[in-house]
């Protein structure tokens, strides 16, 4: 539950979940998202993907769907990974949502936490 959502950047503290809520809009109206997918991918510096979770549509009328981010998703070495977000219409088109910024690639931002590393793990 804890982390911050930014218009490029999502910051999670190591082993903590964190929901992350889209409300996707178009038009100032709700997107309608029936029979559409969410992914998120998120990679290292040299391109390694090293998590992909697909998301939750869970109010397809309102434009609203979730990812849910575990405590196993985030437990990553402290540092700053690239991420984005695309949402799968029922056409087949593919766009993504996160960033918004067509010129950014999205940064998910992995900080460190104490009480893991009490226990000697990195």
């Amino acid at each position: 539950m804890a982390g911050i959502l930014r218009p490029g950047s999502i910051t999670v503290r190591r082993g903590d979940s964190f929901d992350i809520v889209l409300h996707l809009m178009s038009g100032g109206r709700d997107f309608d998202l029936d029979a559409c997918s969410v992914k998120m991918s998120v990679k290292n510096e040299t391109g390694q993907l090293l998590l992909s979770k697909t998301g939750e549509i869970f109010a397809p009328a309102e434009g609203k769907a979730r990812l849910k981010l575990t405590a196993a998703d985030t437990n990553l070495v402290p540092g700053t990974y690239r991420t984005d977000i695309q949402v799968t219409f029922k056409n087949g088109d593919v766009h993504t949502v996160f960033p918004q910024d067509i010129n950014q690639v999205g940064a998910l931002i992995i900080t460190p936490d104490v009480t893991e590393e009490e226990d000697g793990s990195i």
